[in-house]
């Protein structure tokens, strides 16, 4: 074995390792500007509008700067409206299972369409019986969702052009996943332009807990809080983690540590942010608990945000046994403990120790 080489015993789990299913997810809002405000406001009544670029061509949908000059574009030129908006389809990829964040509940097609008097394409989901029923160069027509806001989704699809007549109706997907259908519309449309866009964006993902993780977590519903200390050193890591980040050898045993510790940096959150659950002002901390080597975040309450202070002493406060997850939310925070503060010059540099990737920093009050 050379000086560059470490061996590592892996020693198998007593315990299977927790999963769950996780679906982070924020309302993305902004404002539209005049151009995208035209756009969406066009498509909510049923017209399509575009830019027209120092060459000529018609940009669907509408860009803000020119491509070739990058100044700002502000001729828009509407290529129609109603049902009888029509386009080729450019490229194509067929969706054999939607999932419930598709636009549609049958297997379908997202597809570039350029429609007529526009020299960009623009992607849309295509409603075809089959991967057959859809090319390249096929003529396809827009089908207008049943309710419109000023989104993208006020086109609920587009299909081959013939299915759809003119002034006939449409299907989408309404608020419940349910299909909807577009009667027909007069044109009329509300006298106030789009001025802002909300858009959901989500994920939905399996988190499986790493062995170490999982010994924290199943900890943590108990009451307890574990961390685990380096195989070549007397450091306690809170999180426990499976290898050391220092020198990359399987931690050594497990430690217990004390729901007390110490502040030894923070920061007072006073803007509010949407999904917000606390007022501001309020405190998130570094928090150096007894016994461990490594600061833990998390949120300080109790007292007012100004009173926080380095070396401040706190303890836990815990969920009721019944409602604890198996999360850092099992604590539902830190106030002062009434013990009077640590030194602290002793405390320099401990917050350098913070591992970003922390498990146990709380996501959701953390800007």
């Amino acid at each position: 074995m050379t000086s560059r080489e470490i061996a590592v015993e892996i020693t198998p789990p007593d315990e299977p390792p927790l999963s769950a299913s996780l679906t982070p997810s924020f309302d993305y809002t902004r404002s539209t500007g005049p151009v995208l405000g035209a756009f969406f406001t066009g498509l909510r009544d049923r017209r399509i509008v575009g830019t027209r670029d120092s060459a000529g061509t018609v940009h669907v949908p509408p860009v803000e700067f020119d491509p070739l000059t990058r100044g700002p574009l502000t001729e828009l030129v509407e290529i129609g409206a109603g049902d009888g908006i029509g386009g080729v389809v450019v490229a194509w990829t067929w969706v054999p299972s939607p999932t419930d964040l598709n636009p549609l509940s049958s297997p379908f097609a997202w597809a570039l369409v350029r429609f007529d008097g526009a020299g960009t394409s623009m992607l849309l989901p295509l409603a075809a019986d089959g991967p057959d029923a859809v090319s390249t160069g096929m003529r396809v027509r827009v089908r207008w969702a049943a309710e419109r806001s000023g989104r993208v989704h006020d086109i609920a699809c587009v299909v081959a052009e013939g299915v759809v007549a003119e002034g006939s109706s449409g299907e989408g997907r309404d608020d419940d996943n349910n299909t909807t259908v577009d009667a027909p519309s007069s044109d009329a449309s509300s006298s106030d332009p789009v001025t802002g866009i909300v858009t959901p964006i989500g994920l939905a993902v399996t988190h499986t807990a790493a062995p170490a993780e999982s010994e924290f977590l199943r900890a943590i519903v108990q009451g307890r809080i574990l961390g685990r200390r380096r195989s070549n050193g007397p450091e306690v890591y809170v999180p426990p983690r499976d290898y050391c980040p220092s020198d990359g050898v399987a931690m050594g045993e497990y430690v217990q540590v004390a729901d007390h510790g110490t502040v030894t940096t923070f920061g007072i959150v006073n803007v509010p942010f949407a999904g917000q659950q606390i007022t501001p002002p309020y405190v998130t901390a570094y928090i150096m608990l007894d016994g461990a080597d490594v600061p833990v975040q998390h949120l300080v309450l109790g007292c007012e945000a100004s009173e926080v202070r380095i070396g401040m002493r706190v303890r836990a406060v815990w969920a009721p046994e019944s409602e604890r997850p198996a999360s850092m939310k099992a604590i539902t925070h830190f106030e002062p403990s009434g013990e009077p503060d640590a030194d602290p010059a002793a405390l320099a540099g401990s917050a350098e120790l913070a591992d970003p990737a922390d498990p146990a920093i709380p996501v959701e009050d953390t800007p």
